[in-house]
Order: structure tokens, then C-alpha cells, then sequence
């Protein structure tokens, strides 16, 4: 048996979930492909995966071979391109887990950039606001916005993620403007529920000051959100990445500029201690290099 051909097998079959679907890729018959499967779980001597009539599943063996064999080739791939030199050609497959609302408004244009520049790569995006775990989930990628990650992450810091409280000129108009945070108690508050539903947090003489909020709406997008106040239903915390135009516009109105949000961080976050292919740290530099340490969204907002 060649082992390294049926580790790639493997991982064809595992990522495309059907022995059939690969089998028609290397264009060979399917009982080739079930073969190869069967002999290396033979010589593992455990089983890689669930076989049924229905689907096909990864024991949690499989899985954790997975991993490791995505590792092993990457590395073999690595240790061949690098002989090529300048001539190298970066190609292969990114799959990255990405937040909703922040990808499909400033990482599709930057990925159909990239593409662009280097067209051997294939990217494959789940756009996913709930925390995915990297290695069950088999990508190479996550970018995450947060204030700190734990210390064992491999990571990569890409931009800073600022976050402003906005309301429209017609709610401001009906029911005017607050003065202090804890005005934001009597207010209707538009929540956003894959964070703190019932609380927004400003800085007040420096101190973290947590702030409790009810209102009308309570939603896990920021897009659904912002439709809200811009129809007058209440008071947004929004990043600037999405409120961006709709202050640009005037649609929405900076509030509580005085006190100031803790600030976030958009990091690329890598799973576990797993080797990162050339190609994927070609596509976090290239994502490092466009957004900036401060971002271009920010750029001219009334913030402070």
C-alpha cells in the first residue's frame, strides 16, 4: 500500500463525504477507492470512518487522523514548493470560518482580490457569526473580533474593530439625546443576542462600566439591527464596520461620544498548533496588508 496516496484518498473522501464523489475526481471505480480506505484502516488498525447507506461519517479516530494527515501533506507540499523557489505557484484550498455581516461586506471584495493574483488557490468560506471549532470543523482559518484570546491561540492580529452607539435623527428628534450611559437603562435598546443581551459596556473616568438594556428588538445580526434604528425603533452598539455608511449618509447618529467603548481586535486565529501551509499565511498577510492597523472604514467618522 502506498501509504501517502491513501492518506490523500482519505482525505478526499473525508472532505467530499462520499466515496462516490471521488472516485468520479480520480476517475476510477468506486470499489478502487473503498479499497484503499479498508487497507489503510487495516494497517492503522483502527476505524477512520462510518460507513452507512445513507452517509458517511469520521469515527473520532478519523477525525483526529484527518488532522494529521492535512498536516503531513501540507508539509510535503511546503517542502516541494519550496525547491521551486521565486517560481513557486501558491495553490490548494483556504477553508476559513468567517464573521456574517464583516464578510460579506469587506471580505468578498478582498477575496476576489486575492483570488485574482493567485488563481490556483480554491477559498471555501463559512460565514458563520457562532464560534466554530477550528480542528473538529476542519478549517485552517478563523477570523474572530474580540477584546483578548486565550494564551495557548495561535494567532494573528489583523486590524482594530472599533464600536460606536447610534441612533437616528428622528428617535433623537422625538426623544432627544442622552447624556450618560445609564440613561440607556430607560431607553429602548436594540440588543444583539451572540453577545451580552442585556448589557453594553463604556468606559467612564477610564473604568469598564457595565450598563443594563432592554428594548423591542433582540437579534444575531448587526445588519437587522441597524435597519431597526434607522427606522426609529431605538438605540444601536454597532461595529463601525457596519454603521460606517449609515453615518457617512446620516442615517444614523454617533451618541455618547464621551464615553468611549473598549476597543476590540479582529485577529486570524489558527487551529491548535497545526502547521499553516505557505498558502494560507500568503492570504492572512495579504488580509493584514489591506486592512490596516487602523481600518479603512473608520477613516473620516465623526467617532470622538
Amino acid at each position: 500500500m502506498d501509504r501517502l496516496a491513501a492518506m490523500q484518498t482519505f482525505v478526499r473522501v473525508a472532505e467530499a463525504g462520499s466515496f462516490t464523489a471521488v472516485a468520479d475526481q480520480l476517475n476510477v471505480a468506486r470499489s478502487a477507492v473503498t479499497r484503499q480506505i479498508a487497507a489503510l484502516e487495516a494497517h492503522l488498525g483502527v476505524k477512520l470512518m462510518a460507513r452507512s447507506t445513507r452517509r458517511l461519517s469520521l469515527t473520532s479516530a478519523g477525525a483526529t487522523y484527518l488532522e494529521q494527515c492535512r498536516d503531513i501533506l501540507d508539509r510535503i507540499a511546503e517542502a516541494e514548493g519550496g525547491l521551486a523557489g521565486e517560481r513557486q505557484t501558491l495553490r490548494g484550498a483556504i477553508r476559513a470560518t468567517v464573521p456574517l455581516t464583516f464578510g460579506l461586506l469587506h471580505l468578498t471584495p478582498l477575496i476576489m482580490e486575492f483570488s485574482k493574483t493567485h488563481p490556483d488557490i480554491h477559498i471555501d468560506l463559512d460565514f458563520n457569526d457562532r464560534r466554530v471549532n477550528l480542528i473538529e470543523e476542519g478549517m485552517d482559518l478563523g477570523l474572530r473580533i474580540t477584546r483578548r484570546l486565550p494564551e495557548t491561540t495561535v494567532a494573528r492580529r489583523l486590524t482594530t474593530c472599533r464600536s460606536v452607539v447610534l441612533a437616528s435623527p428622528d428617535y433623537l428628534k422625538l426623544h432627544g439625546e442622552p447624556k450618560h450611559p445609564d440613561e440607556l437603562a430607560q431607553r429602548a435598546c436594540l440588543a444583539y443576542s451572540l453577545t451580552s443581551r442585556s448589557s453594553w459596556t463604556f468606559l467612564v473616568d477610564g473604568i469598564p462600566h457595565a450598563v443594563e438594556i432592554s428594548g423591542p428588538i433582540t437579534a444575531n445580526n448587526g445588519n437587522a439591527l441597524q435597519e431597526a434604528a434607522i427606522q426609529g425603533m431605538g438605540i444601536v452598539f454597532q461595529p463601525t464596520f457596519i454603521a460606517a455608511e449609515a453615518i457617512r449618509e446620516g442615517k444614523l447618529v454617533p451618541i455618547l461620544r464621551k464615553f468611549p467603548i473598549p476597543v476590540l481586535d479582529m485577529f486570524a486565529v489558527f487551529p491548535g498548533t497545526r502547521f499553516v501551509p505557505q498558502r494560507v499565511r500568503a492570504f492572512v498577510d495579504f488580509l493584514a496588508a489591506r486592512l490596516g492597523p487602523e481600518p479603512y472604514w473608520d477613516q473620516g467618522l465623526p467617532l470622538e
